[in-house]
């Protein structure tokens, strides 16, 4: 009798990382129901540390390295990331095994509960604090919000909305799957969609990392894959790794399936948000690779280059 087999999932311990692995764990038990389940929760650097900046921490890897380590050292056999945090570059020993299914890809503007009425970005007083450390939230504000004022907020979902509840901001922006996948809907004022805002390469998606030499596991994880969103964040992860980018670098994203084609845009901007660099291009859908490589081309040509070089030293 073929025993039943046993995962163990190596996840950050935040509220929206055990969602997801517990979601990861669902999926499992879809294609295999005997499998025996258990949740290996971790705290990275980038949860330890509330006060850096994330690009001062070094930026890559920050909330991924431990969860990474807990695979390849035994004590767990598979790692759930956010996929928008892992950085493009492979890590010796592990493999991407399944990304499945993905979730809405939009940022979000949320406003304080009280008063009410505001609903978009365009509501915004002027020289409003908007809460958000990401360089390519700010960059694609300031291109059409030169005005507005950035302050850096650290920590969970729900410590991030009392703090704006509580007026240390005018206006947080987040990522919309991760507001949803929490049950906090409700609190998303509006969304800040193309082309005011393209999405981060890989948000609203899930990697799913194992050891590259653990076939008995590949293959089961295999199983969870979604084949239009492998494909779309490949030509994602390609672009971003082409522009020797990382995981915070102004760059911004949106593909979209277009019959058998896919469409990909892509923005790199300044981190003033005065520079503004775009490039797409509609080709076939199961040439991920390739079309990640062409956008790339097109925005070097451009100028992609200097700006990103220019990002990294701020």
């Amino acid at each position: 009798m073929t025993a039943s087999p046993s995962i163990r999932i190596a996840t950050r311990a935040s509220r929206l990382a055990m969602w997801q692995a517990e979601h990861v764990a669902a999926l499992l038990r879809q294609v295999n129901s005997t499998v025996h389940i258990e949740i290996v929760p971790l705290s990275t650097i980038g949860d330890r540390d509330q006060s850096e900046p994330l690009v001062q921490l070094g930026s890559e890897g920050v909330f991924t390295r431990e969860v990474q380590h807990a695979v390849l050292d035994g004590r767990a056999d598979v790692a759930v990331h956010s996929l928008k945090d892992l950085p493009t570059v492979e890590t010796p020993g592990l493999c991407l095994a399944a990304v499945p299914e993905r979730g809405p890809t939009a940022d979000a503007i949320v406003f304080p509960q009280s008063p009410p009425g505001a609903k978009s970005l365009d509501d915004l007083p002027q020289n409003a604090r908007v809460g958000t450390g990401s360089p390519r939230r700010q960059a694609q504000l300031l291109y059409r919000r030169p005005d507005l004022q950035f302050l850096d907020v650290r920590g969970n979902v729900e410590t991030r909305l009392r703090k704006l509840d509580a007026g240390d901001y005018d206006a947080l922006v987040l990522a919309e799957a991760g507001l949803t996948r929490l049950g906090l809907a409700g609190r998303i004022s509006g969304l800040i969609q193309p082309p005011v805002m393209l999405p981060a390469v890989g948000q609203g998606a899930l990697g799913i990392e194992c050891r590259t030499a653990d076939a008995i596991t590949r293959e089961l994880l295999a199983k969870l894959n979604d084949d239009s969103t492998r494909r779309a964040v490949i030509a994602e992860r390609i672009l971003l790794a082409e522009l020797k980018a990382g995981c915070h670098a102004p760059v911004g994203v949106w593909t979209q399936p277009v019959g058998n084609d896919m469409r990909l845009e892509a923005v790199v901007l300044s981190i003033d948000g005065r520079r503004r660099l775009v490039a797409e291009i509609t080709e076939p859908a199961d040439q991920p690779e390739a079309i990640g490589r062409h956008v790339a081309e097109l925005l070097r040509v451009q100028g992609a280059d200097e700006l990103i070089s220019s990002s990294n030293t701020h």
